[in-house]
């Protein structure tokens, strides 16, 4: 085109601040970099691929002295607890912006937001699902528009017959970077309790045990019929640090020395270690690597980001040894393991890796148009669904899995 190559900003090395990863606190360095010579900012994933020139397009057919949020819009068919059932009236109104898609915000509302977070900082909160927060924030603090849907940017995949008008489309595969690890370099620790040997373990059983070659079942109770292995620590309501920490002991100082991962899911956590081992193979296990799906608390004000356990934590063994070397540890028996376990690596400089494959909560949480280009590596909870159909449906190495002999085909849309 002969016109100067785009800007490109990448989000990790920018500003020092562990909270980068949420936008919000980076609106003042936009708007002081590039309040004057830009129209727009375009915000996208890793794996997003972009048609320069039908961007420039799209943008162009919008006025950039204006303010405008343009993004792929999602929205909750019902109030979800991701999203602290906002909007329960009728959830369908509120529109947030599929990141995966692309997003983009003109120069006038970036300075806007900038100008309103230097006079009103950011509260100290949790950042659970940050394209629903970004979309509250900018309408209701920001005192800034709604998101504008914007055909053109798209998450069909670049080699779809429908990607003709798109500026934007998106790799829907699982990534995937030589062999997949061996089965037998992934030791799975699955956290549970006596009173739910009876209903939670049986749905394991029946759905993901199968994948995994390392598996232990720790428990305050030991039942021989699992096994469960009773790590002499009590079963707490809620938190559970005491039992995660004697956990990554247990892999430390007793499992074969040479198994290089760790994963610790719940028992009510539906997984594909199948998809997990491809997913490893991207990551280099003599690294100290966090992997699951991020969330933040108070990163507004030098907070942390965390690995939120329901979906599943993954560790490095290298990971789990400068931990324990670190000497942190839990504040209580029932402190949230998940958040302690951000403060700790966070405290240690050892960075967060988010993947957006991994799910704190049901497939019917989330929004149809955002599960629609992802291959799914986990989901959690058993409230109001049957947990073994959600397993072939989203999990399963391949849908049409058997079980019993049968084949079973259940339909995404009724999950």
């Amino acid at each position: 085109l002969t016109w100067e190559l785009p800007t490109v900003l990448l989000i990790h090395q920018m500003n020092g601040h562990e909270g980068a990863w949420t936008i919000l606190p980076l609106m003042r360095d936009f708007s002081v970099t590039y309040g004057r010579n830009s129209s727009w900012i375009f915000f996208c994933e890793e794996d997003t691929r972009i048609q320069v020139v039908k961007l420039l397009e799209t943008l162009g057919r919008f006025d950039g002295s204006k303010e405008w949020f343009l993004g792929k819009a999602l929205y909750d068919e019902e109030s979800t607890i991701i999203h602290h059932y906002a909007f329960a009236e009728n959830p369908t109104v509120f529109k947030f912006p599929d990141f995966a898609a692309g997003w983009a915000l003109s120069i006038p509302l970036v300075n806007k937001l900038a100008k309103k977070l230097k006079s009103e900082p950011l509260k100290s909160d949790f950042t659970i699902d940050l394209k629903h927060e970004i979309a509250l924030y900018i309408w209701q603090k920001g005192e800034g528009p709604h998101l504008t849907p914007v055909p053109e940017f798209c998450t069909y995949d670049v080699n779809s017959y429908k990607v003709d008008h798109c500026a934007t489309t998106f790799s829907n595969f699982l990534p995937l970077c030589g062999e997949p690890v061996k089965k037998e370099d992934v030791f799975v620790a699955v956290k549970t309790c006596q009173k739910f040997h009876g209903d939670r373990i049986p749905v394991v059983k029946q759905t993901w045990e199968r994948e995994a070659a390392l598996i232990e079942y720790y428990s305050d109770y030991a039942d021989i019929s699992i096994p469960t292995i009773d790590l002499g620590i009590p079963n707490t309501d809620r938190g559970h640090c005491g039992k995660t920490f004697a956990i990554l002991e247990r892999f430390l100082n007793h499992s074969s020395s040479r198994t290089p991962w760790l994963v610790i899911v719940d028992d009510d956590t539906l997984i594909s270690i199948f998809r997990l081992r491809k997913l490893l193979s991207c990551y280099d296990a003599n690294e100290p690597v966090f992997l699951g799906e991020r969330y933040g608390y108070g990163l507004g004000t030098g907070g942390y980001s965390y690995i939120t356990g329901g979906g599943g934590m993954v560790f490095s063994r290298i990971a789990v040894q400068k931990l324990l070397a670190s000497k942190c540890q839990c504040y209580s028996m029932d402190a949230p393991d998940d958040m302690v376990l951000g403060m700790c690596f966070s405290g240690l400089g050892i960075p967060i890796t988010h993947s957006p494959l991994f799910h704190q909560a049901r497939p019917m949480d989330y929004p149809k148009g955002y599960l629609s280009h992802q291959i799914p590596v986990s989901f959690h909870k058993h409230w109001n669904i049957d947990p073994v159909k959600v397993y072939f449906t989203w999990l399963a190495p391949n849908t049409e899995e058997s079980l019993n002999g049968k084949k079973v085909g259940y339909n995404r849309e009724d999950l």
